[in-house]
């Protein structure tokens, strides 16, 4: 007790910092779930690092990059970031065969890049489609590609039904 009322303002403090403490670790986290409705904002946007290994990855893309600029080759296209295939249009509600096979003719290869699509760009290459011009709106084929590339499956099939394989 004597020790207690000889350094009474280092417990107050020790107290203080205790609770402060106890405070930050065990208060209750915050979830936030996004709805359909809600925009995704770009820093929400689903994005992930160019080739996928750290600083090693892209001091060695980086090299990679000047070396075929120097020799004219496409060095970079063997690194594992980039050795991805197109993803498959297929799974999108409304696109067949051929209609996947216009859309890599226009350099369309990743969901990412229908996902981005301004209304603008939409308008200009649905006018180059021919005889699928209108698909991409009326097929709502923009949001369906949203979904796919920020891997959400079960939000994709809410809103569209079963994921065909």
């Amino acid at each position: 007790m004597e020790f207690i009322r000889d350094n009474w303002p280092y417990v107050i403090l020790v107290i203080a910092i205790a609770l402060i403490l106890a405070f930050l670790i065990l208060r209750p986290r915050q979830s936030v779930r996004l709805t359909d409705s809600a925009p995704v904002r770009p820093h929400m946007a689903y994005s992930k690092p160019p080739e996928g290994r750290g600083l090693a990855g892209e001091a060695a893309a980086a090299t990679s990059d000047v070396t075929g600029q120097l020799i004219g080759a496409p060095v970079r296209r063997a690194l594992d970031g980039d050795a991805k295939s197109a993803d498959d249009f297929l799974l999108l509600k409304g696109i067949g065969p051929k209609l996947a096979d216009v859309l890599h003719a226009h350099g369309f290869h990743r969901f990412e890049q229908l996902a981005h699509l301004t209304p603008t760009e939409i308008e200009r290459i649905d006018n180059q489609l021919g005889a699928f011009s209108g698909r991409l709106t009326r097929d709502r084929i923009v949001e369906q590609a949203d979904y796919l590339a920020r891997g959400d499956i079960d939000g994709y099939e809410q809103r569209f039904g079963k994921l065909s394989a």
